[in-house]
């Protein structure tokens, strides 16, 4: 049993501290969040909270989690998108909303779940029960290219290329406001922020991070972009960019709050993957389009719609 120490701000005096708690930890829904109020598991000074209890701000909450419940990944017929494949490598053009791997609150219908039915369960067991084959993640609402190994060997040789940085991955986005250079990078650290535990943050005691960008195209109060990933921290590209002031457009965790029509998440897609075949050793550059729905928000800014 896990137990997390919380301490509310006083900008959050006044707040339910069932919808408080929701936002503190990811994969905790409010329902979620209820049940451990519920059950005594969220104590203020040694005494169990009511699920509609109002923090005051400053408080030290004391939260005890319960011990996950086991999650089996079974195979499961979704359709993929494949890009590239062969007896050690599958690459995958991964749609928005397909979560990588089962989690808490995503027990099935994950790209792994996905991938056991297509490669019938020849994948890499590296990554453990629940992430078969996974070598790197993409969020849940970011399209595009994700490698997965279907062997150990292959495995371990794509981990190597992730250390080394042989293994690339370039992203497209649309920046929100406008750059002054054509090109630059973010040598930031991330780790968790110190407040809101859903949340990335670039903080001192992070982890090393470094992301390349460079202007593909400008528009009125946008900035179309490439990223270039020498490091894989959890929301780099997000992070980064929302810490130099421009948060990608249709991100709601680290830009504004308010959705953006025709547009599901954030628009950043994983345009293109280079590494080097685990056994030949020959070089793969491979490219994927961007979806639909980011081209219309291009056509949008362009003024072509």
């Amino acid at each position: 049993m896990e137990t997390l120490t919380l301490r509310p701000t006083e900008s959050d005096a006044g707040k339910r501290v069932d919808a408080w708690l929701s936002a503190q930890a990811e994969d905790l829904t409010r329902s979620a969040a209820q049940r451990l109020l519920e059950e005594g598991r969220v104590t203020l000074g040694g005494r169990p909270l009511a699920k509609n209890y109002k923090l005051t701000g400053g408080e030290t909450l004391a939260v005890s989690l319960p011990d996950p419940e086991p999650i089996d990944a079974v195979p499961q017929d979704i359709p993929l998108d494949v890009v590239y494949e062969d007896a050690d490598v599958i690459v995958v053009n991964k749609p928005k909303g397909l979560v990588v791997h089962p989690a808490p609150g995503h027990p099935d219908g994950t790209l792994v779940n996905a991938l056991l039915y297509h490669c019938g369960g020849s994948l890499s067991g590296v990554g453990g029960a629940l992430r078969p084959g996974i070598v790197h993640r993409i969020d849940r609402d970011t399209s595009g290219l994700i490698i997965a190994a279907k062997n150990d060997f292959s495995h371990q040789a794509l981990a190597a290329q992730l250390q080394d940085h042989s293994l690339a991955r370039t992203y497209e986005c649309v920046a929100v406001g406008g750059f002054r250079e054509d090109s630059g990078a973010v040598d930031a650290p991330i780790g968790r922020h110190p407040v809101e535990r859903k949340k990335m943050a670039v903080v001192p005691n992070g982890r090393p991070a470094v992301t390349h960008w460079e202007v593909l195209e400008r528009f009125s109060g946008y900035t179309h972009l490439r990223c270039r990933l020498e490091t894989g921290r959890t929301h780099q590209i997000r992070v980064h960019l929302a810490h130099l002031g421009h948060p990608i457009l249709g991100d709601t965790v680290y830009g504004s709050k308010k959705p953006v029509p025709g547009l599901q998440g954030q628009c950043l897609h994983a345009a293109g993957l280079r590494f080097l075949h685990p056994r030949t050793g020959e070089a793969v550059e491979l490219s994927c389009p961007l979806p639909e729905e980011f081209q219309a928000q291009l056509r949008r800014l362009a003024g072509r719609v």
